[in-house]
């Protein structure tokens, strides 16, 4: 099985790479750093008998009239094909350039991707892109689902967007699964070390008001599924990636305390985080989704860490 990993080299896509090599498969990673090979060179060999190769694409889709670009190449024949392309949501305040490249990094990308999903002979048997639980915006206590409808807010609109283009794929007769992760738990990277820091220093604990619900999953659970997701041919549609018992900010600030031994009382003034991080802090710390993995569950996925502090204790007390 030849799998593609567009965002590959980001948190998500080199665990998923990784975890995919592990198991013997060929891996090709699309990249557009300089360094990465055409398709039929370059990469490393991979664990086992898998392989891994990086190729270079443009991360666009092709203009009538322009030839195919070489990568095209690498999607054909492949088994499947998962889009994790799209520029950070946190890398910096949330201006309308920014938010520009939010938008159309994720829209982009996933045209080409179904671009040369359409072309390829033979097609991938499936595309599994990215979303995020931003779909829904903003939703209090209410508890979310798959079938909750999405937000009206600068996300949920990005996440419609998103979905709507990888939708497209279905048309050509490829198996489209939408994965709309939290919170993603990671000692490698992402926001846990970020979260990490000011408990180390003895000023951690909630953010604002700490009621917000937290959709948190650790890597290896959303690895798990993806892969799951890639493996069974009946799921198609949204699936959360989120772990089964979501949290409020203060009670993920109590648990990482408990795992660091540090205080957690020290809350984060909601108006501090809005003078440093503008409309960013509302979306991204301030508020937040219930939310729960209804249809991984029902499809027969089990999560290895279900409850935050023992995924915490699996990250950080090592």
């Amino acid at each position: 099985m030849r799998v593609v990993i567009a965002g590959g080299t980001g948190l998500i896509g080199s665990a998923l790479a990784r975890w995919l090599q592990r198991e013997g498969r060929e891996v090709i990673v699309l990249t557009r750093s300089a360094a990465a090979s055409g398709v039929g060179g370059g990469g490393g060999s991979g664990v086992g008998d898998g392989r891994l190769r990086h190729v270079a694409w443009t991360a666009a889709p092709v203009r009538p009239g322009e030839p195919r670009p070489p990568w095209w190449e690498a999607v054909a024949g492949a088994a499947a094909v998962v889009n994790l392309a799209g520029a950070s949501i946190a890398a910096g305040r949330w201006t309308p350039r920014q938010k520009q490249r939010i938008r159309e990094s994720r829209l982009q990308a996933t045209r080409a991707l179904v671009q040369a999903i359409e072309a390829a002979e033979p097609r991938p048997a499936v595309l599994v892109s990215g979303s995020a639980v931003g779909y829904y915006g903003p939703r209090g206590d209410e508890v979310v689902d798959e079938a909750t409808p999405a937000g009206d807010d600068f996300l949920s609109h990005v996440c419609v967007t998103w979905e709507a283009e990888a939708r497209k794929a279905a048309a050509a007769g490829v198996r489209v699964a939408l994965v709309r992760t939290g919170l993603v738990l990671a000692r490698e990277g992402g926001a846990l070390p970020r979260l990490v820091l000011p408990f180390r220093l003895g000023a951690g604990g909630p953010l604002g008001s700490g009621r917000q619900w937290m959709p948190w999953i650790h890597l290896d659970d959303l690895v798990a599924l993806l892969v799951f997701l890639i493996e069974r041919p009946g799921l198609e549609g949204p699936f959360n990636g989120t772990a089964p018992n979501p949290v409020r900010n203060r009670d993920f600030a109590r648990s990482l305390g408990r795992v660091l031994g540090r205080p957690s009382w020290l809350p984060a003034p909601a108006f501090a985080l809005r003078l440093a991080l503008g409309e960013m802090a509302d979306a991204l710390l301030l508020s937040g989704q219930r939310a729960v993995p209804r249809r991984a569950q029902q499809a027969g996925f089990r999560f290895r860490f279900p409850e935050v502090e023992p995924a915490l204790r699996d990250l950080l007390a090592r």
